[in-house]
Parts: structure tokens; C-alpha cells; sequence
């Protein structure tokens, strides 16, 4: 089945779009009391409060991942993108069954890199420069690009532990291939003492490696990817805040620029965004660097005090924010039917180098 036909076989009917919030609200609830343990609806921090409302755990991807991996429920209905549900199907055993609520809900992160054009590179960086490298991938990235990273004897590695992942690979002593956030690659190599004069970006649309430098000098080669959430935060939104809340402390996500990241006061994860805010004592002021979702939920969820978004036009991930309320019920009333078109599986030779590249990264922890 073409990736056309297999989205037109995963629109939503017109009448979950009709039905009113409060009908929707108490499908969900009713599903959930007739499966029980049977049914495990995970979120990523990004969803919107209509579908975090019934949550059954809340948390980054490979938070969420892991959870899923003790979980023993037969039906997990991810809210999250298509990998988050990848790596959660391959984390779980194969008897359970692991669903997104809208096949469409991707990550604009994970597009920028395929399979191919990570093949091509590699075979690209051997016959132009004789460089075989070590590959170190996001979390957010496909399954096939996590599979072809743990044949390299590579690792995965998410925002909060990216700093313990990438010095264990610069004590290689081999040439760092980072996927595909170049923007993470660059602060956390920076944050470890490679300079920006030792880095060199991989065009994949290009197939060319952008670097002035000696070869002799280059460490790691970035990924010419981002977020498209997260670039969005300007240096220009610092200085505005700096001008009109000077005791505002800037805390931004590490995918943000290199040059945003410098001129902040902090930067971290969704995990250390959250705790440094919760922990911080009443009337403490912070502008926040990352998705609006998350934000606005901070904000509620600290009263005590004042929180803005760096950027005030920033908008939501629209690809994350594709899972909403109505789709959450069509996938629900499917899995009453026993309909699992929705279904995310991963086959079992990329699962096994997958994990050999998930398990890497955990036991650097």
C-alpha cells in the first residue's frame, strides 16, 4: 500500500469532527472503563490539554517509550508522533499493540533525514573523504535511521542526556556523524569543548559537506536538520525580553539556535525546563524557549509565578498537535471494533539494530 492510499485509509469519519466536546470527553472516559488495563494512553508533553486530560502517564518520548515498555497493556493509543510510537512498538512485546491515533501526526525533525539520504552520506563521507564515522542519532529520527546507527556500533541519545552520550563518542577518538537536529549536535559538542571550528554540516539535499576548516581538524560532522518548533526562537526575542522584563531569567530547549542558546541564561531539556521552573521559589519570573503546548501548561500549573513564552507569537507543533480530541475517540471506538489500521509496527531485524543503538545510549546513563 502507497503512503497516499494508506493515509486515505486512515481519515477520520466527518462525525467525530460533529460531535460535541462533552460527547467526545465521555467516550474517552467510557473506553477506558470497559478495557482498563487493557488500554494505556501515554502523552508526549507537546499534546493539547483535551487530550492530555486523560492521559494514563505524561512525559518526553523516550520517557514515554520506556514507560510503555513495562506497561502491560494489549492496546497502547500513543499521543505523540509516528516515532515515539516506532520506538515504543519496539519496546514492547509483540503480543501488545501500539496505535496513533492519526497516521499524519509526524515530526518535521525526524522528515529531514531518511534512510537513504543517511546511506548516501555515508557512502558519500568514505569515497570523498575516507571517513568512516561514528553515527549518533536523536530520538527524533525513524526507526531505520536508529537501526543504521546500531549496526555502526553508534547510539542513540535524547536532549537530556545528549552531553553523556557525546562525550563517550568523542572518546573514540572517531569522527561524530550527528542526526538530525544539527542545532543539539552543535551546543552539546560545543558545551564539551569542540570548537565551532571543528564542526563541518552534511547538506543531505545537496549531498556535500559544508566546512572551511583542515580536515584533520574536524570532530563531528551536524546534519543540516532543526525543529521547526524550536529555530523559531530569534535572538531578537531575547533582546526584546532583556529590554522590557530585565529580571526575567531565559531558559530555551537545546534544538534552539546556537546563537539563542548562548545569549540565554539557561538551556535544558522538557525535563529540566520543568523542574527548574517547578523548584524555583514564588515570584521568580521566566521566559520559556519551547513549544506553546507546554508552555501555557507551565504557566497554569505555576501560579505563584510570572511566565511568558521568549517568543509571543510562537505557535504550537502542528504536527504533534494533529492528535487531538476527536481522533483520539476514532481510535478508541477502532480498537472496540478490533480495527487496527492505525497500527505502528516496526519488523524485527530494524527493531533488533535499533535497540542495539536505544540500548547503547542506556547504559551510558
Amino acid at each position: 500500500m502507497s503512503m497516499i492510499d494508506l493515509l486515505k485509509s486512515g481519515q477520520m469519519p466527518e462525525q467525530y469532527l460533529q460531535m460535541p466536546k462533552e460527547a467526545l470527553e465521555a467516550r474517552v472516559k467510557e473506553v477506558k472503563s470497559l478495557l482498563g488495563d487493557d488500554l494505556f494512553i501515554p502523552c508526549h508533553h507537546y499534546q493539547k490539554d483535551e487530550v492530555v486530560q486523560f492521559a494514563d502517564a505524561i512525559g518526553d518520548s523516550l520517557e514515554l517509550a520506556n514507560i510503555c515498555k513495562t506497561n502491560t497493556a494489549k492496546y497502547i493509543a500513543f499521543c505523540g508522533v509516528h516515532f515515539m510510537a516506532e520506538t515504543a512498538d519496539m519496546l514492547t512485546n509483540n503480543d501488545q499493540i501500539v496505535l496513533l491515533p492519526d497516521l499524519r501526526a509526524g515530526c518535521s525533525m525526524a522528515d529531514m533525514a531518511n534512510i537513504h539520504q543517511v546511506e548516501r552520506c555515508d557512502a558519500y563521507l568514505k569515497a570523498e573523504f575516507n571517513i568512516d564515522c561514528l553515527p549518533l542519532t536523536y530520538v527524533n529520527s525513524t526507526a531505520a535511521i536508529k537501526a543504521f546507527v546500531g549496526r555502526k556500533d553508534g547510539a542513540c541519545l535524547t536532549s537530556g542526556n545528549a552531553h553523556k552520550v557525546v562525550s563517550w563518542a568523542l572518546a573514540q577518538d572517531e569522527i561524530i556523524l550527528f542526526l538530525p537536529d544539527q542545532h543539539l549536535g552543535r551546543n552539546t559538542a560545543y558545551d564539551l569543548g569542540v570548537p565551532l571550528e571543528q564542526m563541518a554540516i552534511y547538506d543531505p539535499i545537496q549531498n556535500k559537506l559544508e566546512y572551511d576548516g583542515d580536515m584533520c581538524d574536524l570532530r563531528i560532522i551536524l546534519w543540516k536538520g532543526h525543529c521547526s518548533v524550536h529555530e523559531k526562537f530569534t535572538v531578537q526575542n531575547i533582546a526584546q525580553v532583556r529590554k522590557q522584563h530585565p529580571d526575567m531569567r531565559i531558559i530555551v530547549h537545546p534544538e534552539c539556535t546556537f546563537e539563542v542558546v548562548q545569549q540565554s541564561d539557561d538551556a535544558g531539556s522538557t525535563r529540566k525546563i520543568l523542574e527548574e521552573i517547578t523548584n524555583a521559589a514564588p515570584g521568580t519570573k521566566w521566559a520559556i524557549g519551547t513549544e506553546m503546548n507546554l508552555v501555557n501548561r507551565i504557566i497554569k500549573q505555576n501560579p505563584d509565578k510570572e511566565i511568558i513564552s521568549l517568543n509571543p507569537f510562537m505557535c504550537a507543533c502542528l504536527t504533534m498537535n494533529r492528535i487531538d480530541l476527536p481522533h483520539l475517540v476514532w481510535c478508541l471506538d477502532k480498537i472496540m471494533e478490533h480495527n487496527f489500521e492505525n497500527q505502528i509496527t516496526v519488523d524485527q531485524e530494524t527493531t533488533t539494530y535499533a535497540l542495539k543503538a536505544l540500548d547503547k545510549m542506556l547504559s551510558l546513563q
